[in-house]
């Protein structure tokens, strides 16, 4: 990790988002002569610089200055200079020191400092006024953060913007949209099409509120937006896997589409994806959803090329969605994944015959149909000689004797890769089947360091769903990431050929009455498409996070107790995973990320 010369934080955290002016929340006496603004000053991966400028934009000196903004619980000031920086639990003043209190009329100045975790400042005050230098009203509150945009219809030159509407007590009169922290409109409605943009060029956008005072509320949340046309350049992603599985019925209801990796910004920072599942039946490879996987058309709105499909084309679905990304993003390595939770029970039947599976598996995704968007085969056999959604008895050999068979069809100009249980107790998951003789056959393991706990135990206790480390009070010892990646690398396999898991949702119970972990639960907490289950997306707002254990987050509101990865524990884990000389990472999966994908850039700002 790198630290800016002048002060040294130690945490990890996703870059704060850039906001250029920041608005006010409560009432104060007007100072309309000078402004605070806001800049993200620089990003290392595990921290950020930040930049306060206070100008004086009246005619007249000022002689001292003091800017307070509020944060969001998790996020902090850690160190800062040329200024003095308090605060009082998330409310943050910072006032100038004996050097740099007077500022010349159109002169400024700046004080920085170095920050902890993934929030922008709001509701700011300059000298008790409006930090953007309008009025500030007394008894009339500012209005509120509108909400983050929706980028559609997103061509070469052009995207069109919407939002939800802010709220104020006086009316909101009008919203500013800020491209990059620079205002470029302002607009009556809650929709903007911004036009004259460039070609195959990232893009941020967010917007803020004004109410009929002229007060200006927080910015909302950042999309990112990625221009189609141009040429992309492939990103620096070093050694490193940073792979994410695409789930082929999140076409549906999560209505994730693959134009959303270039949208949400992430497909610029991973190196490989997993498209999710293909069936295994009848000891053979096969389809999973045809529909979704090579006949759905899509309109050019939801296109990557930005162009729609036809009735009568060669190849339509999600897969001429991935031809088209690994057109613009040639980097990218794609495999299709087999199995997965609901249809492991069909490896039995495959282990019998090993060469007669790999052969139809081979036939599949070589189809010419789409065999230039296929890199290579994943294996998800949730469990081989043991049990998952069914029991196996095939035996300690045979997954290994399934790996043999795929590599020498696919040949080594084919990636082999495969998903393993993260059981490191003694006599586990790990220890039923021979992964250390199979690991000689594949590329990398991506070990599901998730899912250890969870609300399938409806009483409790209560636990991180996917620890990093063991801690006093784990209801199981040995499921956690240290126990299953040090249990491989006993085995003999290459730490090299080894990714860690992350999954970006949270399991949470409900009934709970104690903060910390280890409590009593009456059953698992709603959630919007599987109880118990959440999106990390939902999760960040509904019920932030209030403390870690063992490396991961977890939060406690009303009676639901939920854990999940955030931006910042995800840092911690990568620094672990380069300390073990692990091959990189993976998560499950890209839906339950943020529109500009935070988690996705903090595995990637993590592992470069």
């Amino acid at each position: 990790m790198r630290f800016r010369t002048r002060a040294v934080a130690g945490f990890a955290t996703l870059l704060l988002p850039l906001a250029a002016l920041v608005g006010l929340a409560a009432p104060a006496q007007a100072a309309s002569t000078a402004t605070a603004t806001f800049t993200k000053t620089s990003d290392w991966g595990t921290g950020f610089g930040g930049q306060w400028t206070v100008k004086n934009t009246g005619t007249s000196a000022i002689s001292s200055w003091t800017v307070e903004w509020d944060f969001p619980s998790g996020t902090s000031v850690t160190s800062a200079w040329d200024a003095d920086v308090t605060n009082s639990g998330n409310h943050w003043t910072a006032k100038n020191k004996s050097y740099n209190g007077t500022i010349a009329a159109g002169a400024s100045v700046s004080f920085g400092f170095n920050g902890a975790g993934s929030g922008s400042p709001s509701n700011c005050l300059l000298n008790g006024g409006s930090c953007d230098g309008g009025t500030t009203v007394p008894g009339d509150a500012a209005p509120s953060a509108p909400g983050t945009p929706t980028a559609s219809s997103i061509t070469d030159t052009s995207v069109n913007l919407s939002w939800s509407a802010a709220t104020d007590d006086k009316g909101v009169k009008n919203y500013d949209v800020l491209r990059d922290g620079t205002k470029v409109a302002t607009v009556t409605t809650t929709s903007y099409t911004n036009t004259g943009l460039t070609a195959g060029t990232d893009y941020s956008y967010t917007v803020q509120a004004r109410d009929t005072a002229d007060q200006t509320g927080p910015v909302s949340g950042a999309v990112a937006v990625h221009t189609t046309g141009g040429t992309t350049t492939p990103p620096t992603t070093g050694s490193k896997v940073k792979l994410g599985y695409l789930t082929e019925w999140g076409t549906y209801t999560r209505n994730y589409q693959v134009k959303n990796l270039v949208t949400s910004g992430s497909a610029a920072k991973i190196t490989h994806i997993n498209y999710a599942f293909g069936n295994v039946t009848n000891g053979q490879c096969a389809i999973g959803d045809a529909y979704a996987d090579y006949q759905k058309t899509f309109t050019a709105d939801q296109s990557v090329s930005g162009v729609a499909d036809t009735w009568d084309q060669p190849l339509a679905g999600n897969f001429n969605q991935l031809r088209e990304l690994k057109a613009k993003y040639p980097n990218i390595k794609i495999l299709w994944s087999f199995g997965g939770w609901t249809w492991s029970g069909g490896f039995a039947q495959a282990a019998a015959n090993p060469t007669a599976f790999a052969q139809s598996c081979y036939n599949l995704v070589e189809d010419p149909r789409w065999a230039d968007v296929f890199d290579g085969i994943d294996i998800d056999w949730e469990y081989p000689n043991a049990c998952g959604l069914s029991c196996d008895t095939s035996g300690a050999a045979a997954y290994k004797n399934l790996m043999q068979a795929l590599r020498a069809k696919f040949g080594t100009s084919n990636l082999v890769t495969a998903a393993t249980t993260a059981d490191g107790t003694s006599g586990g998951k790990i220890d039923a089947a021979d992964y250390a003789g199979a690991a000689q056959y594949v590329d990398w393991y991506n070990v599901m360091t998730y899912d250890f706990f969870g609300a399938f135990d409806a009483d409790g206790p209560t636990a991180p769903h996917s620890p990093l480390t063991s801690y006093t009070g784990i209801p199981t010892p040995g499921f956690t990431t240290a126990d299953a990646i040090a249990k491989f690398k006993s085995k003999g396999v290459a730490a090299s050929k080894l990714l860690i898991g992350i999954g970006f949702y949270g399991r949470g119970w409900t009934g709970v009455t104690q903060a910390a972990p280890g409590g009593t639960a009456t059953g698992p907490a709603a959630g919007t498409y599987e109880q118990g289950i959440e999106d990390y997306k939902v999760l960040k707002t509904t019920c932030p996070a209030t403390g870690t254990i063992a490396g991961t987050a977890y939060a406690f509101c009303g009676n639901n107790w939920w854990s999940y990865d955030t931006p910042a524990t995800i840092g911690t884990k990568m620094a672990w995973a380069k300390t073990q000389g692990l091959g990189g990472a993976f998560f499950w999966d890209f839906s339950g990320d943020t529109s500009n994908g935070e988690l996705v850039t903090a595995i990637n700002n993590g592992l470069s």
